[in-house]
C-alpha cells in the first residue's frame, strides 16, 4: 500500500486475534513466548523466522519485568488490507530511559545484564519504535512479516489504532477502522454501549458499515451510514474523521462522547460532537471543518481514556501513529472501561 495515494484500511483485532499480558515477573515472558507463537503459526509463521519471533518476544517481556514499573505486553495480529502481520506493544508506568539512542546499543545495561534486548528486538523486527521518559514510563512496539523485510520493510500506513477490553472481559466493546483513499485517511472509532459481547456487536457493525462504505465521502454521511447499521444494536458513541493532510484540513462529525483532536507538539484542539446515541433516536447530526496544521496528529478516543492527558512531551507527527496511539494509551487510558486510540500522522505532507 501506498501510504500517501494509494488506498488501504485497517481495522480492530478480534478477540482472538489480540491478547494483553502482564509483565511484571521473570515467568511472563514465557507465557508471552507461547500466546506469540500460537499467533505466528496461525499466520504461516515456521523456522528460522518462528524462532526469532520467540527471541524478540521473550527479551521484550524479560525487559519489562526487569526494569518496568506495571508493565505489559500486547500481542497481536494486525491486518492492513489483504496483509497480515505479528506485533508486540510494550508499555509501562517508569521509570523510563534516560538515553534512548544508548539503549539501542548492544552492551548497553541498567542491570549488570549483557544487554542486548532492545538491540536485537530492533534487528529482528520489520518495524519499530520507542518512545521513553524518565520518571513517566516508556512504550515501545515491534512489527513482524512472515517472511522479514529488516531495514527494507515498506513504511507502513499512516494510521494505528489500539484496543484494550476492560478487565475481565475478552472481547472489547471498542473498536476503530480506517481507510486510506486517494491520500485522504477516513478514521472512525466506536464504543459500542456498556461491555462484553453485546457492546463489541455493535462495535463491529460500525466497522463494517465503514469498510462497506463507498468512498470518497463525507465524514457526516459515514456517521449516518453507522448509526443506520447500528439499528439492530444496542448502540454507540461514534465518531468519524476524514484527514486530508495535502490539503492541510479535517472533517469531523460526531455522536456521543469519543472524542476528537488535533494535537500540536505542546496543545491541541478538540473537535465537536453532538449528543447522542447512534443506532438510536438522535438529534440533528453535524459536521465540521478544522485546519490541520503541518505539524499535528489527529487522534480519536473512546471515554476509555481520560481527556485530562497533556500534548507536550508526546511522540511528534514524524513518528509511528503506532508510538502515538500506545503512549496515550499507557498515560490517558486509567478508567475502569474499554479503551480505543486511533491515531493518524500527516507522513509525507510537503
Amino acid at each position: 500500500m501506498d501510504p500517501l495515494t494509494g488506498t488501504g484500511w485497517m481495522t480492530s483485532p478480534s478477540a482472538g486475534d489480540a491478547i494483553w499480558l502482564r509483565a511484571e515477573e521473570p515467568s511472563a515472558a514465557a507465557g508471552a513466548r507461547r500466546q506469540a507463537v500460537r499467533m505466528a503459526e496461525r499466520l504461516g509463521f515456521a523456522g528460522e523466522r518462528l524462532g526469532q519471533i520467540q527471541l524478540a518476544v521473550t527479551e521484550a517481556a524479560t525487559n519489562l519485568a526487569k526494569h518496568a514499573v506495571q508493565g505489559e505486553i500486547l500481542v497481536r495480529i494486525v491486518r492492513t488490507g489483504e496483509e497480515a502481520a505479528l506485533e508486540l506493544v510494550c508499555v509501562d508506568r517508569g521509570p523510563g530511559i534516560t538515553d534512548v539512542p544508548a539503549s539501542r546499543l548492544d552492551g548497553h545495561s541498567t542491570s549488570g545484564t549483557l544487554g542486548l534486548g532492545l538491540g536485537s528486538i530492533e534487528r529482528l523486527a520489520d518495524r519499530t519504535g520507542m518512545h521513553s521518559l524518565p520518571g513517566v514510563g516508556t512504550v515501545l512496539f515491534a512489527g513482524f512479516s512472515r517472511l522479514g523485510g529488516g531495514a527494507a520493510a515498506a513504511p507502513g500506513p499512516p494510521f494505528a489504532g489500539l484496543t484494550r477490553p476492560i478487565d475481565g472481559e475478552e472481547e472489547c466493546g471498542d473498536a476503530y477502522a480506517a481507510r486510506l483513499d486517494g491520500g485522504t485517511v477516513y478514521a472512525m472509532v466506536c464504543d459500542g454501549l456498556g461491555h462484553g459481547p453485546m457492546a463489541a456487536r455493535a462495535a463491529r457493525e460500525a466497522v463494517a458499515a465503514m469498510r462497506e462504505a463507498a468512498l470518497p465521502a463525507r465524514p457526516i454521511d459515514l456517521l449516518r451510514l453507522v448509526h443506520q447499521r447500528l439499528g439492530a444494536t444496542r448502540g454507540g458513541a461514534v465518531a468519524v474523521a476524514a484527514v486530508d493532510s495535502a490539503a492541510g484540513a479535517v472533517r469531523f462529525a460526531g455522536l456521543g462522547n469519543v472524542a476528537g483532536w488535533i494535537v500540536g507538539p505542546d496543545r491541541r484542539h478538540g473537535m465537536i460532537s453532538v449528543p447522542g446515541i447512534a443506532g438510536a433516536k438522535t438529534r440533528t447530526m453535524r459536521e465540521h471543518a478544522y485546519d490541520l496544521p503541518r505539524d499535528a496528529v489527529v487522534v480519536l478516543h473512546s471515554d476509555g481514556l481520560t481527556d485530562k492527558w497533556d500534548a507536550a512531551g508526546r511522540p511528534g507527527p514524524s513518528r509511528d501513529p503506532l508510538l502515538i496511539a500506545a503512549d496515550l494509551l499507557r498515560s490517558a487510558g486509567v478508567r475502569h472501561d474499554d479503551r480505543c486510540v486511533l491515531a493518524v500522522t500527516t507522513a509525507g505532507r510537503s
